[in-house]
């Protein structure tokens, strides 16, 4: 059995986003303590209100802002072709972590988890509809790549630490404690061009499923 300190250090190793050290054993992150259940969504949600923030988007032009992967590319939305889903959400959370004081109560915050898994099991759907999939947030890329190695998705989520992409098309976003984030929205692009926005989004958890019933009924001409 790994000592007690070892265990702990390895479990701070893989929070930060290092690789066990030899002779590490893996610890799953998702086994331990948090008070709430990061997979499902309460049931008291506030739901989050149209405030007018993504009335501009539909029909805009994506800026061409090159963005940090978790894969380790740098993507530029603005020159895909095709369609592509980009879901933009506030910040998934951790399952060893507690999320920031009141973030229940703020309306569309709680719920990346489970959108992000939502599109990871909608994802062979939306590729079958010629779709790219890629989540987008503020947080960093070592952040974002440990919640996609540890759920398993299947795409990419991009960085936009430095709300440069948020900035330059006019996301909405919002602020808790030190952090600026997105609210949660999902863009349907084509060719570069905003082609539909879900906004807002609730609950999360069926944003996916929302995504492929539109696409189904919007194909490409």
């Amino acid at each position: 059995m790994m000592p007690l300190g070892d265990s702990h250090a390895l479990a701070r190793r893989m929070v930060v986003g290092l690789e066990p050290r030899y002779g590490e054993s893996a610890i799953r992150l998702d086994a331990m303590p948090r008070s709430d259940d990061i997979l499902k969504l309460p049931p008291d949600l506030p739901p989050p209100i149209d405030d007018g923030g993504a009335h501009h988007l539909p029909g805009a032009a994506i800026p061409p802002v090159a963005l940090l992967s978790t894969d380790g590319h740098r993507v530029d939305v603005s020159q895909l072709s095709g369609t592509t889903v980009l879901y933009c959400y506030p910040r998934t959370g951790r399952p060893d972590q507690e999320p920031p004081d009141g973030w229940n109560a703020i309306p569309g915050a709680r719920g990346c988890t489970p959108q992000s898994c939502a599109f990871r099991d909608h994802h062979r759907e939306l590729q079958a509809l010629n779709a790219r999939v890629f989540g987008l947030s503020t947080q960093d890329t070592a952040y974002q790549r440990e919640a996609v190695e540890r759920l398993h998705l299947p795409f990419s989520l991009l960085s936009d630490a430095e709300l440069r992409l948020a900035t330059a098309l006019g996301l909405p976003v919002f602020q808790v404690d030190s952090m600026r984030l997105l609210k949660r929205l999902t863009l349907i692009v084509r060719d570069g061009i905003v082609a539909h926005v879900f906004y807002p989004v609730f609950p999360p958890d069926r944003n996916a499923e929302e995504v492929t019933r539109w696409l189904r009924a919007n194909p490409v001409a």
